[in-house]
């Protein structure tokens, strides 16, 4: 039996490491959006980097209310997939000159993290039910309806983005 799975024995253990892996990825998450917002030419997305950054502080906090409250104890892991996904908007900032484009690249980017974080926050916030743990599921669901929201802001966004992007695309074509 590999370490992991000795580790993932009961429900309550399988909750404790998903809510592990999601906590290392908020904290991932708020050591990246303050590169993305300086790196957004696109004010309203900049903006919106910053105001996910204050919204994810606030979700840190949540676990850890929800952690005290419930007497749980997190694992020290790292989250992996967070750390790809994030690699992959830092190889958008090597490869991509500040302007339209690059703004395009990461809101895309933006938007797998937060898929990533909805279908996390949407099995916690079940598991958190399936063990009678109504009060972490209740703070689970604001966090799921914030990422949510984060989405749809971005969705907003990249309408206007791409639009801009193709039309520095067709000058560039013409000069």
């Amino acid at each position: 039996m590999s370490k992991a799975s000795a580790s993932r024995k009961t429900f309550d253990d399988l909750f404790v490491h998903e809510l592990s892996d999601i906590y290392s990825a908020e904290k991932q998450i708020t050591r990246a959006l303050p590169k993305l917002a300086r790196a957004s030419s696109d004010p309203e997305l900049a903006e919106a980097f910053n105001s996910h950054l204050e919204e994810t502080h606030g979700q840190i906090q949540r676990i850890d209310q929800l952690v005290e409250s419930a007497g749980l104890k997190l694992k020290r892991m790292k989250c992996v997939a967070m750390e790809g996904l994030i690699e992959e908007s830092k190889e958008l900032l090597d490869e991509i000159e500040k302007g339209p484009i690059l703004d395009a690249g990461l809101i895309a980017a933006c938007q797998k993290v937060e898929h990533y974080e909805i279908a996390g926050y949407g099995t916690l916030v079940a598991m958190a039910r399936q063990l009678g743990m109504e009060d972490a599921a209740s703070l689970l669901e604001e966090t799921l309806q914030e990422e949510k929201s984060a989405d749809e802001k971005l969705t907003r966004i990249a309408e206007q983005s791409v639009a801009q992007a193709q039309q520095q695309e067709g000058q560039d074509d013409q000069a």
